[in-house]
């Protein structure tokens, strides 16, 4: 795993991670947008991109004292038998150990495609998927198989009906070394987080299960849900340091939705619409950017992305932003903040936005930040809020969890794992393996 910090533009140039240097020390971010649109790095989905360069210095060390004792390379290893990793890591080398045990020493046997598979079905589609979960081929689709294929579901986030469709037979038939992979690079990607001689705070963003931890030492003190990017604009993995909070934000809006979703409004509903949401429309991205009229902004010209035009969204009532932005600033444009639209925290898929983390509960997380929830002046003005002391944030993608009744396998949003599998062999039956 590598360890990087991209300017953004580079990454829009498609520069070489090896030979890029920091730059130097964010400040205040000059264009706070979100939605945002978030190139790829050379390897995003494995490694971390370190914003802050004094977040790496323990992941290089950890890297370096696996080196010497021959662990670097070993994907899997029971590093945390000798290093002090993250909890994380431990649950996850847990789960492959027992994962190999239950599921990987079923017998791989190859079902054919068909017709989908359920209680009271026989044939030879149903003997091969008995074999496949080692109840023996003798029988049909019986109550003892049905909890079999249920079992399975479960843990590698299937719908758990019990019954063998399309899905479920294509994912028996990946066969256990396939998962014993995606375990493998879950691992690498638990590497990067911090070990458990790291004192102090940190912020866990889990994009994999679109959750927020708040973590002191090695103990979660709570927990929420958040709504993170969608897969057309994932939410990169990255680690960098919340330093202030604006209150009262606007709300910069990014240019394809100023193409997309305001612009149209205008033309078809007139510039009551720019009233009506508490728009302000800006010459320009700098601080001193003065005022425009709308009635002077050629808007068919904006819905055809002719024209890019800046419009922020005044503070207060109906702001996307809602209360408050905890600001980390980075390349990216990437930040935690308060949203007016809580019923999407009761979604199931959370993938929903264009790169920035939506908080379930920000006055939550702002107390456990500040001791409050900062106010500012005015309602009406945004306004910084720094932090006393800067508060690390990790931002992951983990598609598999470890727990006390073993490995639970996620859904893919982003459908990184499939692209970075091959890096990862999967050690022969003679092998030795790491213990528990």
């Amino acid at each position: 795993m590598r360890f990087v910090r991209i300017p953004l533009l580079l990454l829009a140039l498609g520069a070489s991670t090896s030979s890029v240097a920091a730059p130097s020390p964010i400040g205040r971010d000059s264009r706070p947008i979100e939605p945002v649109e978030i190139p790829p790095s050379v390897q995003q989905g494995v490694d971390m991109i370190f914003v802050d360069p004094e977040m790496a210095p323990a992941v290089h060390k950890r890297e370096g004292l696996l080196h010497e004792i021959g662990l670097k390379d070993e994907a899997g290893s029971a590093t945390d038998l000798f290093l002090p990793v993250n909890p994380v890591y431990t649950q996850l080398r847990r789960g492959l150990v027992r994962y190999r045990t239950t599921w990987g020493a079923l017998p791989q046997t190859p079902i054919p495609a068909g017709p989908v598979l359920k209680p009271g079905a026989t044939g030879e589609r149903v003997s091969l998927l008995r074999e496949r979960l080692g109840l023996g081929t003798a029988g049909g689709y019986d109550n003892a198989l049905a909890a079999a294929v249920k079992r399975y579901q479960q843990v590698h986030a299937i719908k758990a009906d019990g019954i063998a469709g399309e899905g479920t037979i294509a994912s028996l038939n990946r066969g256990a070394a396939y998962y014993e992979r995606v375990l493998m690079l879950n691992l690498d990607r638990a590497k990067a987080l911090p070990g458990t001689d790291e004192k102090g705070r940190y912020v866990l963003v889990d994009v994999g299960a679109a959750r927020l931890f708040m973590i002191e030492g090695s103990d979660v003190r709570d927990s929420m849900k958040v709504i993170v990017g969608k897969a057309a604009s994932a939410t990169p993995m990255m680690a960098a340091q919340i330093r202030y909070a604006s209150v009262n934000p606007y709300w910069n809006v990014p240019a394809d939705l100023a193409q997309t979703l305001v612009a149209p409004k205008v033309l078809s509903e007139g510039l009551g619409h720019i009233a009506a949401e508490r728009y302000e429309i800006l010459s320009d991205w700098t601080d001193d950017a003065r005022q425009v009229d709308p009635a002077s902004v050629d808007w068919q010209a904006v819905a055809e992305r002719k024209t890019e035009l800046r419009i922020r969204q005044l503070p207060g009532r109906g702001n996307s932003m809602g209360m408050i932005k905890f600001m980390l600033p980075n390349d990216f444009g990437i930040y935690l903040h308060d949203t007016n639209d809580k019923s999407l925290f009761q979604q199931q898929d959370r993938w929903l936005s264009n790169g920035c983390v939506r908080v379930e509960d920000a006055k939550r997380l702002a107390n456990w930040l500040f001791g409050a929830m900062p106010t500012g002046k005015d309602p009406a003005v945004e306004e910084d809020v720094p932090l006393e002391r800067p508060v690390p944030v990790y931002i992951t993608y983990l598609t598999a969890e470890g727990g006390p009744d073993g490995v639970q396998f996620r859904a893919d949003p982003y459908a990184r794992d499939a692209a970075l599998l091959n890096r990862y062999a999967v050690a022969d039956e003679s092998t030795p393996r790491s213990g528990g």
